[in-house]
């Protein structure tokens, strides 16, 4: 008879994800909540203001028209690209728009402007990354210029005031009692890219282009062609956003949307997207958008100049991007 003590005996391997509530408790996601409960409870103490049912509707026009670009961006950086020119394709899109009004073109033409434009410009992008190989990060910054200047060329120091009432809606109507239109569609969209991201077959090639474009390419994936239509999508979020943004201020100035860029970026980044790519999740994009929006509006209560919102905003993008890789074992240098 052999020894019953050579015998193997089986070893726990311990699960070092925990249980489904554990990671859960541990994500990215339930920081976010965390703070964003904490800024609400900060902002309500501060000001008698805020918590007016009618001035939190205002605090939503802070974020919701940044938002909706950052959904699309947020699938963008997750594919390993990204796209500079977003604000610059708002304010082309809103000259776009503005000159149509002044040939006498009617809302739904003047939406119809806007959209084509933001998928034209989005179009150029994608052909630019997906078909020669340019760095979207350089790409983007010459459409930047190229799309902002055009805008100056055409209005100078002008500009375009004269729309339709009725397109005022899509930036300034209320869908029911404090729900703007504007808030509405930002759910919408949030709905959208969370099933596209999630829970399609689109969603999981824009992961792995993200993780290994060159095993994505020779597992079948097209992965120039996931490239261009989320360039298209960044476009086109462009678009809706110049629509809701112009029709909020009632006039399009080339200098609209001026500096977007950043803050959209930090939203996808605070929402945590990984900005080299192949991770990230829309409903961390949704808090990140929120908290945002509330800073900003709190500050406003508050009367802090803008100046110290942007340093703000920059300092928070340093920090939602260095810090991971400051505490990450796998990012120290072995000296």
């Amino acid at each position: 008879m052999s020894d019953a003590s050579s015998t193997p005996q089986p070893r726990h391997i311990p699960d070092t994800l925990g249980t489904r509530w554990g990671r859960r408790l541990r994500s990215w996601e339930t920081l976010l909540i965390a703070v964003l409960i904490a800024v609400f409870t900060i902002n309500a103490l501060s000001s008698p203001y805020f918590l007016n049912a009618w001035n939190l509707s205002d605090a939503t026009f802070n974020f919701t028209e940044k938002a909706m670009i950052a959904f699309a961006m947020a699938m963008l950086v997750i594919a390993g690209e990204i796209d500079l020119s977003v604000a610059a394709i708002i304010a082309l899109a809103s000259t776009a728009m503005g000159h149509a009004a002044t040939l006498g073109f009617g809302t739904p033409a003047l939406v119809a402007v806007g959209l084509l434009t933001g998928l034209a410009c989005g179009a150029f992008n994608g052909l630019l990354v997906a078909r020669f190989n340019l760095p979207s990060i350089v790409a983007t910054i010459g459409t930047m210029s190229l799309f902002r200047g055009i805008s100056f060329i055409v209005l100078g120091d002008k500009a375009y005031t004269e729309y339709p009432d009725s397109f005022a809606f899509f930036g300034q109507g209320y869908v029911w009692w404090v729900i703007s239109f504007e808030l509405v569609l930002f759910a919408v969209l949030a709905l959208l890219f969370w099933v596209l991201l999630h829970r399609t077959s689109f969603g999981r090639a824009v992961y792995a282009v993200g993780n290994n474009p060159t095993a994505a390419l020779f597992s079948g994936i097209r992965v120039a062609r996931v490239k261009f239509m989320l360039f298209l999508l960044t476009g086109l979020t462009s678009g809706i956003a110049a629509v809701c943004l112009t029709a909020r201020l009632g006039s399009t100035r080339p200098s609209i949307a001026f500096g977007w860029e950043l803050e959209i970026v930090t939203m996808v980044v605070l929402g945590g997207v990984n900005i080299l790519g192949g991770s990230g999740s829309i409903g961390g994009v949704v808090l990140a958008a929120i908290i945002m929006g509330l800073v900003t509006f709190g500050f406003g209560l508050m009367n802090v100049p803008g100046i110290v919102m942007s340093i703000f905003i920059g300092l928070l993008l340093i920090a939602v991007i260095g810090i991971p890789r400051l505490v990450s074992p796998q990012s120290r240098r072995v000296e």
